[in-house]
């Protein structure tokens, strides 16, 4: 038999066949709800939930639908509404044309989904039914204009590839499945939501929001699932989010699988203790049995029912459905936040629902399913009360989908805009129908008008509008779930809070903790064992000079200069502590005391000696060279003050330098009068006068004091002190590098050497008058020196920190103060306190009883002539001891001649009768 002639008017009036459960011909062909008109849309609605299956069905025949689906009716009621109200329309009525349409079931099946795409299409089966045994034909109908639907992905994947062979454009109003973004594939479709990227990016801020870390999922077994599952995985682990579990259900919810996929996720998360987030990507149904298996298991684990609540991401499949409300209780299953697509006004729909209702079995299209309802309310035809006409309106106003609603009007509206601007160039019943592919090309380049807003699909297809977050309440022992708490912008991937509270609500959520490990604290960084999920760690605690200022720090920051530093488990950094040789330092505080009182006594010993210049005492102690002497030491006190305190560049370079000239001239001056008394006990006559002619005092003095200049010199210009912060692990220490220790050591050795010359020659007049000699003062004050400085080169060399400085400033006082002590506090003892021996007669007296003990001969002449012959070895030089007579009366008054006091003990017996003796 041939399928022939276009669709009767007749069969509008044929009456369908009232059948619980669904509604069908005999034969392959599919049963829908239909309408005359010029240009026919087709509509796909998931108004069962599934299929009878039967392995055994030949020939090809349409199988059975089960389990009506009140959601699904209501959105395929809400496609009839909107395409009579586009009839109505300025636009349709413009160009004189109206839209019918054929609005099959998919019994959310593919299958199913398939065949009544095959009618479209115009190449539907046209066999005899073999059970009727007759030769009766089937008509086809034409191909439709354009198709809305369906609402799984899963159907929409499968219609598009069949729809794609006609060019006939395909607008779903819910399928939001990545893949069907790609126009190679599926050039024909598209959609008036936006695609799964965008929910799923939604629901992955949020739990990044949240410090959701540790979650499960649950998709379904199709195209859809393995999609989704794959777009939520991948964003979740940009952002650190892990999943703990990804459960699959069937598709079908014949399948005999699915009661045990249903108990294996059941189990799942109640095993997982630390999951309390769940993102849920399945159907109403799934979610149904989900938490009924979820209560049979808690209370047969004999735990409360508290123990299976979570947090649950619901997506825009069952975020919206009322019915799965009444088998849910908020106070067992926790907290349900939704997805949901932004919706319209809906008040005429509810108006439209509410009229056709009323009108019943009297409506003059044909609409099977709407039998079938009335067949689910036990209702016999004409036979709606008042109550039972209420009743219907409550259980279908129980199962609206309004998101869902509003994106059929959209799809209706896109597609009749797009036949007007067509029609608008044409006379479209005079010139012949308008083709598939020319309406597609019009939706793909044109903007549309719905309630006052202009829409249109972007280049992908897509109409990328806001998501509503829902959350439901617990309202009068009943759940609301059109509670909208927030918006989600696809543009901005942003949340919007519809008020305070709203957001307060939201945040509240964030007090329950979905993680794998216990938040890492500030100090410590996240440990992930190999194998592991990183979400899955162990904390442990920051290094030294490591730190993390965050919780669930992925590791420690090591501190960001060598001026930093932080302990083990250190959040932050701190500044390292510099350290000198402070002023608040207490030995510090002693050692500049000490130099202090230093200083004191040597401008007061320097004053004293100018005093008594003239006297015996400060004339044998070398008259002028004791206040150069004296001026050194307060050269060499000041140098140790700045030992003390933060260092710099020009002090690092200054207290050696003058430390080392200051005390150079004290040791100079020291070693002229050393020289004295060499020259004193000197035995060759000759030897000793042409050392007497060399014996040039100031010269020496200048001579030495320039070489150890010329050397510090050479020093500060080519490798000088400077400043030099050495780094510890919480320290820093500021001190002066030396530059070249080389020339640190020249500079010291050049003082020792002429300290050692000192000390040698002093040492051999050790035996002269006690009272007057300082041969014994000079030898003790360079052996103190000596034997400080010998000391501090092994404790300089080994000593680290702060007391470096102190190390040398205590050897440098140590040398001051025994110059200080041998060789001028004697004196002043002397001077204050023996003032009857700061005479000449006492001096004379002293001189002549030291001769008497330890000489046969002693010679004490009152001047020394040119050209003389010194009979004696041992002389003693006391410049100018004695003033000068002012008259010739006091010629005869004994003077000590500046010049010599011979002492001959060798040879004196055998030239007693040469000497002159004068006492």
């Amino acid at each position: 038999m041939s399928c022939t002639g276009p669709l009767l008017k007749g069969l509008l009036l044929v009456l369908p066949l009232l059948v619980r459960g669904h509604s069908r011909e005999a034969g392959t062909r599919p049963v829908g709800a239909t309408r005359p008109g010029d240009f026919i849309l087709g509509g796909v609605f998931p108004i069962h939930q599934d299929v009878q299956r039967d392995s055994a069905f030949f020939p090809p025949q349409m199988q059975k639908c089960v389990s009506f689906d009140k959601g699904g009716f209501t959105t395929a009621i809400a496609m009839i509404n909107a395409i009579d109200t586009m009839n109505r329309s300025p636009a349709l009525k413009e160009v004189g044309v109206t839209l019918g349409y054929r609005i099959y079931d998919s019994c959310s099946d593919v299958s199913m989904a398939l065949r009544v795409t095959a009618d479209f299409t115009g190449k539907g089966d046209c066999s005899s039914s073999s059970s009727e045994g007759t030769n009766a034909t089937s008509p086809q109908p034409p191909p439709v204009l354009a198709v809305v639907g369906a609402q799984h992905s899963e159907m929409s994947i499968a219609i598009a590839r069949q729809l794609t062979l006609k060019s006939i454009p395909q607008i779903s109003y819910a399928s939001t499945a990545a893949i069907l973004s790609d126009k190679a594939r599926f050039p024909g479709f598209m959609r008036t939501v936006p695609n799964d990227k965008y929910q799923t990016a939604a629901m992955v801020q949020l739990l990044s929001d949240n410090k959701w870390t540790w979650v499960g999922i649950l998709t379904t077994d199709g195209d859809y699932g393995r999609s989704v599952k794959d777009s939520f995985v991948s964003q979740a682990s940009e952002v650190g989010v892990c999943v703990s579990f990804r459960e699959t259900f069937p598709e079908s919810l014949s399948n005999p699988q699915l009661f045990l996929s249903v108990r294996a996720a059941a189990r799942a998360i109640l095993s997982s203790h630390r999951v309390k987030v769940i993102v849920s990507f399945v159907k109403p149904i799934h979610m149904m049995r989900l938490t009924q298996e979820l209560r049979r298991q808690t209370l047969q684990d004999g735990q409360p029912l508290e123990a299976m609540r979570r947090i649950w991401l619901a997506s825009d499949i069952w975020a919206t459905t009322s019915s799965l409300s009444k088998h849910m209780k908020l106070e067992e299953v926790g907290h349900v936040v939704g997805f949901t697509f932004k919706r319209g006004d809906m008040e005429s729909f509810n108006r439209y629902l509410s009229k056709l209702l009323s009108t019943g079995h009297h409506s003059p299209v044909t609409n099977p399913f709407l039998d079938e309802f009335y067949a689910e309310l036990n209702t016999s035809q004409g036979a709606m009360d008042a109550i039972t006409l209420a009743h219907a309106e409550e259980s279908l106003q129980e199962h609206i989908d309004y998101d869902k609603v509003f994106g059929v009007e959209m799809a209706v509206g896109a597609i009749t805009h797009a036949v007007a601007s067509i029609c608008r160039l044409r006379d479209c019943k005079e010139n012949g129908t308008v083709r598939p592919w020319e309406v597609l090309k019009a939706l793909r380049n044109q903007w549309f008008p719905i309630r006052d807003k202009n829409y249109s699909f972007d280049k992908k297809g897509d109409i990328n509008l806001d998501y509503d977050i829902t959350l439901w309440r617990t309202e009068n022992g009943s759940i609301y779930i059109h509670d909208i708490v927030a918006e989600y912008s696809t543009l901005n991937h942003s949340f919007v809070y519809v008020s305070h509270l709203a957001r307060k609500q939201l945040t509240d959520l964030s007090r329950i903790v979905s993680k794998c490990s216990d938040t890492c604290q500030p100090g410590q960084s996240k440990k992930v064992a190999l194998g592991q999920h990183t979400c899955c760690y162990e904390c442990i605690n920051c290094t030294e000079n490591y730190f993390s200022n965050d919780t669930d720090s992925v590791k420690c920051v090591r501190c960001g200069s060598n001026m930093e530093w932080s302990p083990e488990g250190s959040s932050r950094c701190l500044r390292k502590t510099l350290n000198f040789f402070s002023w608040r330092d207490g030995f510090a505080v002693v050692l500049l005391a000490l130099s202090a009182v230093g200083i004191l006594l040597v401008l007061l010993i320097a004053a004293l000696f100018l005093h008594q210049r003239h006297t015996p005492v400060v004339r044998a102690g070398g008259g002028p060279l004791c206040q150069v002497i004296l001026l050194s030491l307060v050269g060499s006190f000041t140098s140790a003050t700045m030992f003390v305190g933060p260092p710099s560049v020009r002090l690092c370079e200054a207290r050696q330098v003058l430390f080392g000239v200051s005390f150079t001239l004290c040791v100079s001056c020291i070693l002229v009068k050393s020289l004295k008394i060499l020259l004193a006990f000197q035995v060759n006559p000759r030897l000793q006068r042409a050392l007497r002619q060399l014996y040039r005092p100031y010269v020496i003095v200048a001579v030495c004091v320039a070489l150890q200049v010329g050397a510090c010199t050479c020093w500060l210009v080519l490798w000088s002190p400077f400043y030099h912060v050495v780094m510890y692990p919480t320290t820093m220490l500021a001190e002066c590098h030396e530059g070249s220790y080389v020339l640190f050591g020249v500079m010291l050795g050049y003082i020792a050497v002429l300290a050692l010359v000192c000390f040698a020659c002093a040492y051999k007049g050790r035996k002269l008058p006690q009272k007057y000699n300082e041969a014994k003062f000079i030898t003790f004050s360079m052996l103190l020196y000596l034997i400080s400085w010998l000391i501090f080169v092994p404790v300089y060399v080994t000593t680290s920190g702060i007391y470096v400085p102190a190390v040398e400033m205590v050897v440098i006082l140590i040398s001051n103060y025994g110059v200080l002590s041998c060789h001028f506090l004697p004196k002043c003892y002397v001077i204050l306190f023996k003032r009857d021996q700061n005479t000449a007669t006492a001096f004379k007296k002293n001189v002549y009883e030291y001769s008497r003990r330890n000489l046969d001969s002693v010679s004490v002449s009152d001047t020394t002539l040119p050209g003389e012959r010194f009979a004696g070895p041992y002389i003693i030089s006391v410049p100018s001891l004695f003033r000068k007579s002012t008259g010739s009366s006091r010629a005869t008054k004994a003077s000590v001649s500046s010049n010599s006091v011979s002492i001959n003990s060798d040879v004196a017996v055998r030239q007693r009768h040469r000497r002159r003796t004068s006492i």
